[in-house]
């Protein structure tokens, strides 16, 4: 597991997926691996030297309308819900109920005092 306060994983966020494994697959020498969503979506496994690196998930949804092109950074933490409250308290907000993602873990998708926006997830060990 990823220490506490370290950052653990990265997304790509893309309305165009293909254009954004494209141009990763060219420039960085990624491949991929699909792996589908509970809403029929497919998340994407970006791969190097065989092991996950990043992911992209897919924005081209209506419920992303508004959310811009970009990559999210997710830290780790001891435990989320801990932490959430204390970030509230500290002056960010929560964009979306915390969640959990089966073999993953517990995420929370913040929005920074400073509008910045982060991730948190507590892994899965």
């Amino acid at each position: 597991m990823t220490a506490h306060g370290h950052f653990h994983w990265n997304e790509r966020l893309a309305r165009d997926v293909d254009q954004a494994k494209t141009f990763y697959g060219k420039s960085i020498g990624w491949t991929y691996q699909p792996h589908p969503m509970a809403d029929g979506t497919t998340y994407w496994l970006a791969i190097q030297d065989g092991k996950p690196v990043a992911g992209i998930f897919p924005t081209n949804r209506p419920e992303f309308t508004g959310v811009p092109d970009g990559w999210m950074s997710y830290l780790a933490v001891d435990d989320v819900d801990a932490r959430v409250k204390k970030a509230e308290a500290a002056g960010a907000k929560l964009m979306r109920p915390v969640f959990d993602i089966p073999n993953v873990g517990r995420i929370a998708i913040l929005t920074e005092p400073g509008g910045a926006g982060v991730g948190w997830i507590t892994p899965v060990t």
